[in-house]
């Protein structure tokens, strides 16, 4: 695939977790609410025609399990692989990850925590479609928030500025 096709980067926040008491943050299951919500980010996804050729997961139990309810709502499930670097992931880590994803791929999907899903969609977004901007800088990235964002080139080019917010949705807006 040529490095000059459109491509898109859809960020998801992991969906609402639950906090039981001796249970280490990487094992912490969904809420009631996240197992509510994922499935709607899913239909969100499906009815908006994105179904990623990739996503990349982190590890955490909650991640993975709001990839499994996002994916059961897509026409077809993508590729996925669990990224460990993911987890807990800064800015910095989070655009080298993407760097390193292969041209074939034309629409990736990440699976990840806060705060570096927030900065990641707020630092690759120098346009925006619409309100799209207005409403994540009003809103946040709260669980289970997707940032569809656009651009052109390899995915070794990705660093601040160089997309589109073409998309945001969070549930409960």
């Amino acid at each position: 695939m040529s490095v000059d096709v459109p491509r898109r980067i859809v960020i998801l926040r992991h969906a609402k977790a639950d906090w039981p008491p001796q249970v280490a943050d990487h094992d912490r299951p969904l809420a009631e609410r996240g197992r509510k919500d994922a499935p709607e980010a899913g239909r969100w996804l499906a009815a908006s025609g994105i179904v990623p050729d990739l996503t990349l997961c982190s590890t955490a139990d909650r991640t993975r399990e709001t990839w499994k309810l996002v994916a059961h709502e897509l026409p077809k499930r993508p590729k996925t692989v669990y990224e460990e670097r993911l987890y807990e992931a800064v800015l910095g880590r989070l655009i080298e990850v993407v760097n390193e994803v292969s041209d074939d791929v034309r629409d990736l999907m990440l699976v990840g925590h806060n705060p570096g899903m927030h900065a990641l969609a707020d630092a690759l977004a120098g346009e925006a479609e619409g309100d799209a901007r207005t409403r994540l800088d009003r809103i946040g990235f709260p669980t289970s928030a997707i940032a569809v964002v656009s651009f052109t080139g390899s995915w070794k080019s990705v660093e601040h500025g160089v997309g589109r917010l073409e998309a945001y949705w969070a549930p409960h807006e």
